[in-house]
């Protein structure tokens, strides 16, 4: 079946399927062209979360900013607010957390077996050819080594991914990156790379026909999972700016949070095979912990406990993950509440706590009680 017949037969399909846990048929809700609607009641726990997440704004741009938040819990909307200007409709900057749609765009890759996390990037990517033991993992873990500076606003003129976006390096982003010098060797430093993620879209590109590239993420993860409002941004040489530029309103974000809560199926096709969302939600190997810092996987973000610390979200269930993305753009996964939560914003200042956000969130629309 064609990605676009498959999309089409969902979108025109009841909204219930069922899978087999353990030997027996479990129903499962799945959104049609729109979602199924349950709204979490008013009360002590739903305020408390509102009065934190959408708060009246100032002229100064400073507090908390949410321009919408959408949670589906088991397939079902359970909650959905907007702030203007921002609408239902609105296909939302996602920020960096287009770096996990593109590991999804590459799970679907990684399927039709176009490569292996063991395969040279530079199989793909010809730009690359002095990076020999750079592995298509080591990009997908941010450990390529390449010496990168990835700041957006207070060394602007140091910064390897302003210039990649704004300067000289925008109008052939991958081989910009390219270019870099080792610092380390691949797998044996992590470091947060826009820079990798770029790769990861150039490399995808040497992967296919040239004639597919433009159409691959509507036609093999978009339109599949009933998605209609998506938008990606690409470089002058056509690389899709897999870092930074996807668009999507939050209803059709979401549809993503359901797929990687499922574990890469969406209805009774498996979009991602199980082992490529396993590596997602697999931390970077020797990554040691920091304080208060999400542990990076394979281009998603991890809630694991490590070497004894603690969780660095604590009051979420630690097989939590999330795709995450600048002034407050989030995907939140929460597998064992079955629950997802997108939330688009405009934070300009430090005031947000992914924490506090998810500890009223869970209490509003899965304990059902005020925190």
């Amino acid at each position: 079946m064609s990605a676009i017949a498959f999309s089409v037969r969902f979108l025109l399909a009841g909204l219930t399927a069922a899978v087999l846990v353990a030997g027996r048929a479990v129903a499962e809700d799945w959104p049609g062209a729109d979602w199924t609607r349950r709204p979490v009641a008013p009360g002590p726990a739903l305020a408390a979360f509102e009065a934190y997440a959408f708060p009246p704004r100032d002229d100064e741009r400073s507090g908390v900013r949410s321009d919408a938040v959408v949670a589906i819990r088991d397939g079902v909307l359970v909650y959905e607010r907007y702030a203007a200007p921002t609408t239902a409709d609105t296909p939302h900057l996602v920020w960096s957390v287009s770096k996990s749609l593109l590991a999804c765009l590459l799970g679907v890759a990684y399927g039709e077996g176009r490569f292996g996390l063991d395969d040279p990037a530079a199989r793909y990517y010809p730009p690359l050819a002095a990076h020999p033991a750079l592995h298509m993992r080591h990009l997908l873990n941010w450990t390529s080594g390449l010496a990168w500076e990835e700041d957006y606003e207070y060394s602007p003129l140091t910064s390897s991914v302003i210039a990649m976006l704004y300067t000289r390096g925008h109008a052939d982003m991958g081989r910009f990156v390219a270019q870099h010098q080792a610092g380390a060797a691949p797998g044996t430093h992590f470091s947060y790379s826009s820079g990798d993620s770029l790769l990861l879209a150039a490399v995808l590109k040497g992967m296919l026909p040239a004639e597919q590239y433009a159409d691959y993420p509507w036609a093999v993860l978009f339109e599949p999972l009933g998605i209609g409002s998506a938008v990606w941004e690409r470089d002058a040489t056509g690389t899709f700016v897999g870092a930074s530029y996807a668009y999507l309103n939050a209803r059709d974000l979401a549809r993503v949070g359901l797929l990687m809560l499922r574990d890469g199926r969406w209805g009774e096709h498996r979009l991602l095979p199980e082992d490529w969302v396993a590596f997602n939600r697999s931390p970077v190997p020797g990554y040691r912990p920091r304080a208060e810092s999400l542990v990076p996987g394979g281009h998603w973000w991890l809630n694991l406990p490590l070497e004894g610390a603690p969780p660095p979200w604590p009051d979420v269930p630690e097989d939590t993950f999330a795709a995450l993305g600048h002034w407050g753009q989030a995907l939140y996964v929460l597998p064992k509440e079955k629950l997802v939560i997108v939330r688009f914003a405009d934070d300009r200042d430090a005031s947000y706590r992914h924490n506090d956000f998810l500890r009223l969130a869970r209490a509003a629309f899965v304990v059902g009680e005020a925190p």
